[in-house]
């Protein structure tokens, strides 16, 4: 089995279903609330131990009934959480809008996130003995870049979901195997609004870009070749949140077993279109067996 450590982001989602999200200064009535466990990091390891991986989680959640509950879900998934700290702070949130066209908008709160600043005793062993290190952009920078340059240290493979957008560093960009952004963090980091005109410029900085275009599929780059791009499954789509994360937790499983590059974005691709089929982030998420039905279709 493919091994996986993910550093990032352990938020409970409360999320808010409507038909029409609310404009500045306008007070809309929603249809359904829930809380879901989610965050970027969490939600990745989620997916990846769904789609079959051993997975560990590297975080912070808060000593409060929200950390209770998001501890609980990984483990209950499959995560080993034993890197994940308890800290007196609150867990963090996300305060989701989804509305009836499963477009949404989300306000992060870091809370307990914000203290996972630095690598603690046992982290860097942690990482050193995984196929892959996933990281997102939900917790301190710091983290992050010091998370990957363990991983370079290692020869660990290492995807960076650039999410929240933001300028990143060259030092951890020099140590970024994988970048995966979605188009608007691609534009973001490059100020190229066409995917093909981004890849390009990103691969200035690192090897491979994977660009995610929603419903339209992926676009692959790597130096000295051709971009591939890979259609994505047409379904209607409930609720799109979590998806990208869905899409990157699979990705890594599948490059974790050697498929073609080809393959493991259609087979991150089927899982990401069975999550946006259902509501709510981590509890949308794929189980192998049906990624691989999915994909077989």
């Amino acid at each position: 089995m493919t091994d996986i450590v993910v550093l990032g982001s352990t938020n409970m989602d409360l999320v808010a279903y409507v038909e029409k999200p609310p404009q500045r200064g306008e007070t809309v009535t929603g249809r359904e609330f829930r809380t879901v466990p989610g965050g970027k990091g969490a939600n990745q390891a989620i997916a990846a131990a769904h789609a079959g991986a051993t997975v560990s989680v590297i975080g912070a959640v808060g000593n409060d009934a929200f950390g209770a509950r998001l501890r609980s879900t990984l483990e209950h998934a499959g995560v080993n959480t034993d890197h994940l700290r308890t800290v007196e702070s609150p867990s963090g949130t996300a305060h989701i809008v989804v509305d009836d066209e499963g477009g949404n908008a989300i306000v992060v709160v870091p809370g307990a996130n914000g203290t996972v600043d630095h690598l603690v005793p046992g982290d860097e062993v942690l990482i050193s003995s995984a196929d892959a290190l996933l990281l997102q952009l939900e917790v301190p920078l710091a983290a992050v870049v010091a998370g990957a340059r363990a991983a370079r240290a290692h020869g660990v493979r290492t995807i960076l979901t650039p999410a929240p957008a933001q300028p990143l560093p060259p030092e951890l960009l020099a140590a970024v195997d994988l970048l995966v952004p979605n188009e608007h963090e691609a534009t973001s980091l490059t100020g190229r609004t066409d995917p093909h005109e981004a890849a390009t410029a990103l691969l200035d900085s690192v090897p491979e870009v994977v660009i995610t275009l929603g419903a339209a599929g992926s676009l692959y780059a790597t130096r000295g070749a051709e971009p591939l791009t890979v259609p994505a499954p047409h379904v209607t789509a409930v609720d799109s949140t979590g998806a990208g994360d869905t899409f990157v937790g699979a990705l890594a499983v599948a490059l974790g077993e050697e498929r073609p590059v080809r393959e493991a974005l259609a087979w991150a691709a089927a899982a990401a279109a069975l999550s946006v089929q259902r509501r709510g982030a981590s509890a949308s998420m794929p189980y192998r067996s049906e990624i691989e039905k999915q994909y077989a279709s």
